[in-house]
């Protein structure tokens, strides 16, 4: 699995952080061999073609948030379905994503991946407002309160998140109360502030045709 994931950052030429702490260190991927999979490092590169360049960006947002293509073509498809009713068509898809509950566990600090968040709230280790969720596209709004289930508490992973969280930085949109292990949707994540890797309006273009 880690090597699966590490040949998607290589496949598009940049890393996206899919493996957390392996990432930051000299066992990337990209630190060891920076060029793509099965492709000596001299090899005559291509010009890509405008769909290849559509498809590149498309498919490194959707690997940014460990989704799979039928997810991630919904929110697209959704957004392009309100035409000329959407002001700021990537801004939206990219605040939709953003309010996943999988993606807000991994923006508070709780784990270092995407795809760790995704399997805390598949098991369960969640609790939204007053709920326990373990769906990890629910989506949350601003106001909605994030808390580890008191069942979980006494888990060894616990520990691990408490010293996670403490060298975090938490984004503008959200509140974190580190003693309760809570956190609070306060704002609404913008563009400019989540600065995705990549060129949102590719990814429209690559879902009109």
């Amino acid at each position: 699995m880690i090597n699966s994931r590490c040949k998607i950052c290589r496949r598009v030429g940049e890393k996206l952080f899919l493996k957390g702490e392996r990432c930051f260190s000299p066992k990337c991927a990209m630190i060891k061999r920076p060029y793509p999979p099965g492709q000596r490092k001299k090899r005559r590169k291509r010009r890509p073609s405008e769909y290849a360049k559509e498809l590149r960006e498309k498919q490194k947002l959707r690997n940014w948030y460990n989704l799979r293509e039928t997810q991630f073509k919904n929110y697209v498809k959704k957004i392009l379905a309100r035409r000329g009713k959407v002001k700021d068509a990537p801004s939206l898809l990219i605040q939709r994503l953003e309010f996943r509950l999988d993606n807000t566990v991994f923006r508070l600090g709780f784990t270092l991946s995407r795809v760790k968040a995704r399997q805390l709230v598949s098991h369960g280790f969640f609790i939204v407002n007053k709920r326990s969720i373990n769906i990890p596209s629910h989506q949350l709004k601003k106001g909605d309160i994030i808390f580890l289930k008191p069942q979980k508490t006494g888990k060894e992973i616990v520990k691990e998140i408490r010293a996670l969280i403490k060298k975090q930085k938490i984004p503008s949109w959200l509140e974190l109360n580190i003693d309760k292990l809570e956190g609070k949707i306060v704002g609404i994540p913008t563009l400019e502030e989540v600065a995705p890797p990549v060129e949102m309006s590719a990814i429209f273009e690559f879902y009109s045709k």
